[in-house]
């Protein structure tokens, strides 16, 4: 243990070193940024930047981007339009998650990364399936980060090849029964094989309903209760939530969007073991505060409304278990070798 500790002291040290080398070096970008936004009354000093070696040089302000632009400025649901943006800022190859402008980086919000934490690296797969799409007919809103851009404008990027694979689900939408579903991972798995092969997953709880010819589903990712953020100074419990409405005349999905929902510790025990009908059977409703993360409008086939539900619940076998009726492959032989190790005991 002693040894580990060394080598995560001398690593944390390293991050401190190379953070103090590359922003000195990168001293002329940064005094350069300050005068660009002296221009709109925004006063950074040194304290205001930090270096991270996944992402770049970072300058932090509370609202920033919403001073430069009136298209960075988010709507009642604290949402932009993705299309204007990349009229008005350059998409690249190899930066999913970036938009650039001519002296600092738009980034996606920071709820889109790792562990939902800032500046953790994007989650695989859903940023970049966002920034790749091209459906015609809809339109296409996103979430970004308003406190942060990226000041170093170039093409300097860490690409990370960790990858989770979609489902191929593709039923026929309007013969799914209406009702709700609950998944769990199986019971008998230690914490520590939740949280490889299942994300961290407590619970994931589906709902489909229909009114007017339109079929909503609705689906909520409960990870375990070691996941937790803070929101404004308070401790949540992070839930992902996916919305949308297929319109059963035009076999279609004509709505899309998802979110992060907030719960507090109260909220999250409470709901956590029940389903989408826990306010229609309880009492003591539960309200939590929400974050739009992005909206489509328009048509969205069944394949690419199932393939961007499995990214955004990224690695969660239970998405994968729920569109294609069995888990993934490695996680069946690994579920078969630990019942072939009980059995032997």
């Amino acid at each position: 243990m002693k040894k580990m500790s060394d080598f995560k002291k001398k690593y944390f040290q390293h991050l401190i070193d190379e953070e103090k080398q590359k922003l000195a070096e990168n001293k002329d970008t940064i005094e350069s940024f300050k005068k660009f936004v002296s221009q709109y009354n925004i006063e950074l000093k040194d304290e205001n930047f930090r270096y991270f070696n996944n992402i770049g040089i970072v300058a932090t302000y509370p609202n920033l981007i919403t001073n430069f632009n009136d298209l960075l400025i988010p709507d009642k649901e604290g949402l932009m339009d993705f299309d204007l943006l990349c009229e008005n800022f350059e998409k690249r190859r190899f930066a999913k998650g970036y938009l650039y402008g001519q002296n600092f980086m738009l980034m996606a919000n920071s709820y889109f990364r790792r562990g939902f934490n800032y500046p953790n690296s994007f989650e695989p797969r859903f940023i970049e399936l966002y920034w790749n799409l091209n459906l015609e007919n809809s339109k296409l809103f996103i979430s970004l980060d308003l406190n942060r851009v990226r000041i170093n404008v170039d093409n300097s990027m860490v690409l990370e090849y960790d990858t989770w694979y979609g489902a191929s689900f593709n039923k026929e939408i309007g013969k799914i029964k209406d009702d709700v579903v609950k998944l769990r991972p199986p019971l008998d798995l230690d914490d520590f094989d939740i949280s490889f092969f299942f994300a961290d997953s407590y619970a994931l709880d589906l709902k489909w309903y229909t009114k007017d010819r339109i079929k909503t589903f609705q689906a909520e990712e409960f990870k375990t209760d070691k996941i937790k953020i803070e929101k404004d100074g308070v401790e949540y419990f992070p839930v992902r939530y996916v919305h949308a409405e297929f319109d059963l005349d035009k076999n279609h999905f004509r709505h899309f969007d998802g979110a992060i929902h907030f719960y507090t510790e109260s909220e999250y025990y409470r709901r956590r073991d029940s389903d989408f009908n826990y306010n229609s059977k309880s009492r003591s409703h539960i309200k939590t505060k929400s974050e739009k993360l992005f909206k489509i409008n328009g048509e969205i086939s069944v394949e690419a409304w199932i393939e961007y539900t499995s990214h955004f619940f990224s690695k969660n076998s239970l998405v994968f278990e729920y569109f294609e009726g069995k888990y993934p492959k490695h996680i069946i032989e690994f579920l078969e070798k630990t019942k072939e190790l009980k059995n032997k005991e």
